[in-house]
């Protein structure tokens, strides 16, 4: 499994924080690779901006003022900071909010800005319906969609948000709910 994998089932060497010793992870997943793509194309503009877009706005634009060469490259480094900080929490919001279906339990691991890590669980005997939403183009073409988890009592339900496969995420979890823990799916 790469770094990038964005679907594994059965995945070696994957282990979480809470898993326990007789568990055993069935699917592991992140969000599909593809939508980081507006991002990525929003983060090329910001890093071309400074030296291309913004002296052609203020060629259009035309402005009679007079500002000094310090403001100027102040105002480009800080512009260049926010545009690497911008980036480092996108990739990172990507790599690291992760779905993982084992064969006792489903897991959401949301971490927010860095700081504030949401961990979300269902049971498999706790869930009372699966089902998977796919919209747009892009999702038709790249086989991605949403996978939402409704649950029993005060469980919380879940979504797995623009996944790969979500067709064999639904099949995968409702035959591990036939099973009720079994490890074949």
């Amino acid at each position: 499994m790469g770094p990038l994998t964005s679907y594994a089932l059965h995945p070696d060497n994957v282990r979480f924080e809470t898993q326990e010793e007789q568990e055993t992870v069935i699917l592991f997943l992140r969000q599909h690779i593809v939508v980081n793509i507006p991002w990525i194309i929003l983060a090329f503009c910001m890093i071309i901006a400074p030296t291309i877009i913004f002296p052609l706005l203020l060629g259009i634009v035309r402005i009679t003022i007079h500002v000094p060469v310090g403001y100027i490259i102040i105002a480009t480094m800080w512009w260049y900071v926010a545009t690497f900080g911008f980036i480092v929490a996108k990739a990172l919001g990507w790599f690291i909010n992760i779905y993982i279906v084992t064969n006792e339990r489903i897991v959401d691991i949301d971490f927010y800005y860095l700081l504030y890590k949401h961990f979300s669980e269902a049971e498999l005997n706790k869930i009372q319906d699966i089902s998977y939403s796919s919209q747009g183009i892009f999702a038709a073409v790249f086989n991605y969609g949403n996978v939402t988890i409704e649950t029993a009592g005060e469980a919380p339900n879940l979504v797995f948000e623009m996944v790969p496969h979500p067709e064999h995420v639904v099949e995968t979890i409702r035959g591990l709910m036939e099973n009720r823990g079994g490890t074949t799916v």
